[in-house]
């Protein structure tokens, strides 16, 4: 009896399978297969597999200055892209070039004027700083190269070239409010072309940013011309 009853237990109980048999899924044909223990892609609701080689004509670590490449799909094709870059790229070397006016001038500014002058360059100078960044970030993101170095931004600039003597302040604002207008002039010629291009993105940051910057700081740059004949410059 006692070996009768052993018998019926084991056929009552089937025997346990190993762990990595235990889960399987359907592969949507009928056939099962073993998901257990497989890593990512095991359970279709919890996958987090990446898609790989989603990048299409994927850049090359290096990059010619002027060109362009589709890094970020933003639904701009490449001769509107590199028109754009062009664009900025001036309006970048422009904004370092007035960024390091304002820094030249808050160290060497003289004068009965020196304390308002001297903390309102250097405000001036940090907003400069903020566009440098936005124009730089823009240009990257359109999949072009950024004009960085000194000499480059030399070149490029569209700004006359400032002596390095330290002049009097009234020739200081002078020269500020000239580079304002150039980047003025040309920030309406760029926002106009980007607009008619169809690159809204870079047409905001051209209208919201740098303009609306520049024209609020010739606000309060022009606010301290006064009648000096004998202080012009050359």
């Amino acid at each position: 009896m006692a070996t009768s009853a052993k018998t019926t237990a084991s056929k009552a109980a089937p025997a346990k399978k190993p762990a990595a048999q235990a889960a399987v899924r359907s592969n949507g044909n009928g056939n099962s297969k073993a998901t257990t223990g497989k890593g990512a892609g095991s359970n279709p609701a919890v996958d987090i597999q990446p898609i790989l080689n989603q990048q299409q004509n994927a850049p090359a670590p290096t990059q010619k200055f002027g060109t362009v490449a589709q890094r970020l799909p933003i639904g701009l094709d490449e001769p509107t892209r590199r028109k754009s870059v062009e664009m900025l790229n001036q309006l970048l070397a422009d904004t370092i070039t007035l960024r390091d006016m304002y820094k030249k001038h808050h160290w060497q500014v003289v004068g009965p004027t020196f304390y308002q002058l001297h903390l309102l360059y250097d405000k001036h100078y940090e907003e400069q700083a903020e566009l440098v960044d936005l124009i730089a970030e823009r240009i990257q993101i359109l999949g072009g190269v950024a004009v960085a170095m000194a000499h480059d931004v030399a070149e490029f600039s569209s700004i006359p070239r400032v002596p390095r003597d330290r002049e009097e302040a009234p020739i200081q604002v002078s020269r500020l409010l000239e580079a304002h207008q150039i980047m003025l002039k040309n920030s309406h010629d760029f926002a106009k072309k980007a607009d008619e291009a169809g690159d809204d993105g870079t047409n905001d940051l051209v209208v919201s940013n740098v303009m609306r910057t520049n024209e609020m700081q010739v606000w309060f740059v022009a606010e301290h011309v006064v009648d000096s004949p004998l202080t012009q410059a050359e």
